[in-house]
């Protein structure tokens, strides 16, 4: 059973960088396609970007450009920098993973995080 932890966030200004960190115990991350989830009030859990087991990357329209999602198998470790940030970007963010070579919704994934706070002041 894969354990997934979120760090890093916190308050940015508009136009600030943050950087998030998911760290994945437990077992091997090789295998797994991992997720950046973010979640406002009221509404569903967003996939913001994704970094599949074949080191494929997706971004949703909202952040490409501006966010970068990477990943360091040896350390079970994956990273979101996000740059340029706007107040739209507050959310908590959430890491998850799934065994195989893409990233699903947010309830098709297998493990979850329990999330980290990201708030961006204008």
């Amino acid at each position: 059973q894969l354990q997934f932890v979120e760090s890093g966030g916190g308050l940015a200004q508009l136009g600030g960088s943050l950087t998030l960190s998911c760290l994945v115990s437990g077992g091997t991350l090789d295998y797994e396609s991992v997720g950046w989830f973010r979640q406002t009030p009221g509404k569903e859990h967003e996939l913001v970007a994704c970094s599949t087991s074949r080191r494929y990357t997706y971004y949703a329209d909202s952040v490409k450009g501006r966010f970068s999602i990477s990943r360091d198998n040896a350390k079970n470790m994956v990273y979101l920098q996000m740059n340029s940030l706007e107040p739209e970007d507050t959310a908590v963010y959430y890491c998850a993973g799934l065994r195989g070579i893409v990233c699903l919704t947010w309830g098709d994934m297998d493990y979850w995080g329990k999330g980290t706070l990201v708030t961006v002041s204008s």
